[in-house]
């Protein structure tokens, strides 16, 4: 018997109908990015069962987190103010720097997809915080209670707490003192050289003002950098 030819995709117009031929699956609830990104955080892998320690302790995080949708250049935490919130970035790109009296400003780094921010040093959590947290771009985040965070992570014992914190701890100053490292011994041209090597995104995503304050340029100098190198991405 001649078999009919089997199509290799299905008529758009199948989709509209919602044909007996098409397998359906119900899309992931939105809650999924935020229990993948907290396990992910925590060096937890998720599995199918709901009742091991593990899986109760991130479903008992992601209860405290709300998600929320905030444009470009929105303030989320600012100096002066104790730092009260836990992020984590579900996409877009956050910034935490630094903002002198006269409006200087002082880029420390750049988070991104997948980050958990949170402050990291003790002075962040009271009304002597220097540390600013600003929106890069349009960005979509998941957002908790500082205190609550921490006290639900010190529930586990055994240093459950410390032992996370001096993971972010130690990266943020790794990253703080090679980039210091770099200001002090590097010529410009080097620094930004390595910029593009080590954050090829940051390069598409931030404007370049920005980018320019993190390597510890002007941006007059930076955008000589650019155009030395060939990268004819528009300025920020």
């Amino acid at each position: 018997m001649k078999q009919e030819p089997i199509a290799s995709s299905s008529p758009p117009c199948m989709l509209a109908e919602r044909h007996r031929d098409i397998v359906w699956h119900e899309p992931a609830p939105e809650s999924h990015a935020l229990l993948s990104g907290l396990s992910h955080c925590f060096g937890i892998h998720l599995s199918n069962d709901s009742d091991s320690p593990q899986q109760r302790f991130v479903s008992e995080l992601g209860g405290l987190f709300q998600k929320c949708r905030v444009d470009a250049e929105t303030d989320l935490e600012r100096h002066n103010r104790p730092w009260g919130n836990v992020y984590l970035i579900q996409h877009g790109v956050l910034r935490l720097f630094r903002e002198s009296l006269a409006g200087k400003v002082a880029i420390h780094h750049f988070f991104t997809e997948g980050d958990l921010i949170w402050p990291v040093f003790g002075r962040s959590r009271t009304s002597r915080n220097t540390l600013c947290l600003t929106a890069v771009t349009p960005a979509t985040l998941w957002v908790a209670d500082f205190s609550s965070f921490r006290a639900a992570v010190q529930a586990q014992g055994d240093g459950a707490w410390e032992k996370f914190a001096i993971v972010l701890t130690e990266e943020v100053a790794e990253l703080t003192s090679m980039r210091e490292f770099r200001k002090q011994t590097m010529p410009a041209q080097e620094r930004y050289r390595l910029l593009l090597d080590e954050y090829p995104e940051l390069i598409k995503r931030v404007p370049d003002n920005q980018l320019a304050s993190w390597l510890g340029v002007v941006p007059a100098t930076f955008s000589r950098l650019k155009k030395a190198t060939g990268n004819g991405r528009g300025s920020g």
